[in-house]
Formats: C-alpha cells, structure tokens, sequence
C-alpha cells in the first residue's frame, strides 16, 4: 500500500493492537488472527501486530494493512521493540506495510544505531517506517531521520518520560505541534472518551490494544475494581 494511500486509510480510525506474549493463553498466529477479524469486524482499518508469524496470518485473514513489531529481549538493553536488523530482517520478510522501531535515545543491543536501522528497510524494503517514542526530543529526532509517522507508545516505558495511569494527552498535543508527519496515539487508551480527546489533541489516528483485545488484562481491571469496592463496604 502506498504512503498517502495508508494514511489517508488510517486518518481518524481505530487501528487495534493485536498482541499476545509467549506466558499469554491467546498466544499464536491462528489465535491473534482471530483476533484481527474480530477487529475488522468491529471497523478497525488496520492491525498492529507482534511477530512475523502473526503478522502473515493476520494479513492473510483480515485482508487489513498491518504495522509490524517484533518484540525481543535483550539483556544488555532497555531496548526491546524492534530491536536490531534480525528484527527488521524477520519485518520485512512478513511484508508488513508499516515497520515500527523503538525510536527512545537508550542504547540498542549489537551496537546499531536507529539510523542504521531506518537506512537499511529504506534500502531493502517498501515499508514504511514508524518511530515508537516517550518523548517529543526523540520524535523530533526520528523525523530527521526519516521515519514517516510516529507514536506514543512508549511514554511511561523510559525513566525519563511522565510516568502517569492514562493516556500522555501532553505528549501527543507536543509531538502535532513540533512534527510534520502524523502522529499515532498509543498508550493506555481505554475507553472511546479518551480516543476523541487523543484525536482532539492532535491525533492523525488511535491505537487501542489492551481494552479490547486482552481479556486477562480485562477481567483484572473489573475484579480490582470490584475488591476496591468491597473495602469501601459498598
């Protein structure tokens, strides 16, 4: 899909996160494709998804563009979306229209750089490149270095950024204002009251992953808020 063609699919929409790690029971391909039908269902115009395998069964189900991660841990980094060319290489390999990169100033694994990374899909692959950031400084970096949208995703997952319960409304509204690409809001956004004030900030589109498409992580949020109420003898 091409770029504008992409963005003009994903301006104000829903794009749903479609994820489950390994210590996860909807963990797997066939169980997050699944999951990518419900959303399309439900009028997600895109998926954002972990891992080749999911994100080739869920292109091939849901017939949706998807933005691509791979997830992976690295003990000497802070650094785990998207973390090294192995990562990009296994992207690209899944022809995922959009390849997202861990775009925080900590230091990546093998000694890459975020540049090198940007360099190589733009020399090997079609895709385009989204920047996850935590802070205006890094998204204003990321568009310099050529990524064509960037999210908030990881506000809250770098010492230095607003660690707070809710969506980073502050965070969205600064990046709008300081960047000429579109800006993807993502993080904590739980209900469609905090999507419109996403959007109200600035917000070429929304990312909702955990308030639709973990039931565990669902489920968790009514039992704590039903053991709160029964201290309060409600």
């Amino acid at each position: 899909m091409k770029k504008q063609e992409f963005l003009n699919l994903i301006y104000k929409q829903l794009i749903v996160s479609c994820q489950a790690l390994e210590n996860e029971p909807l963990h797997g391909a066939m169980y997050m494709a699944k999951m990518g039908v419900a959303a399309k269902m439900g009028g997600a115009v895109a998926i954002r998804a972990n891992g080749k395998e999911d994100i080739i069964a869920i292109r091939k189900a849901t017939g949706l563009p998807t933005i691509g991660i791979i997830k992976r841990n690295y003990p000497e980094s802070g650094v785990f979306i998207t973390p090294t060319l192995k990562e990009v290489k296994e992207l690209i390999e899944s022809e995922t229209d959009v390849i997202t990169l861990d775009a925080t100033f900590r230091e990546r694994p093998n000694g890459v750089t975020f540049n090198d990374l940007v360099w190589y899909i733009r020399n090997h692959s079609t895709s385009l490149i989204m920047a996850d950031v935590s802070t205006a400084a890094e998204g204003i970096a990321a568009v310099e270095a050529g990524c064509d949208l960037i999210s908030t995703t990881l506000s809250g997952y770098t010492p230095y950024s607003p660690q707070i319960e809710g969506p980073d409304f502050e965070l969205i509204k600064e990046l709008t204002s300081s960047c000429k690409v579109p800006i993807i809001a993502e993080g904590r956004i739980s209900t469609p009251e905090e999507a419109l004030m996403a959007f109200e900030n600035g917000a070429h589109s929304i990312v909702v992953g955990s308030a639709i498409t973990r039931p565990q992580e669902i489920t968790k949020k009514f039992v704590d808020g039903i053991k709160k109420a029964e201290l309060k003898n409600l």
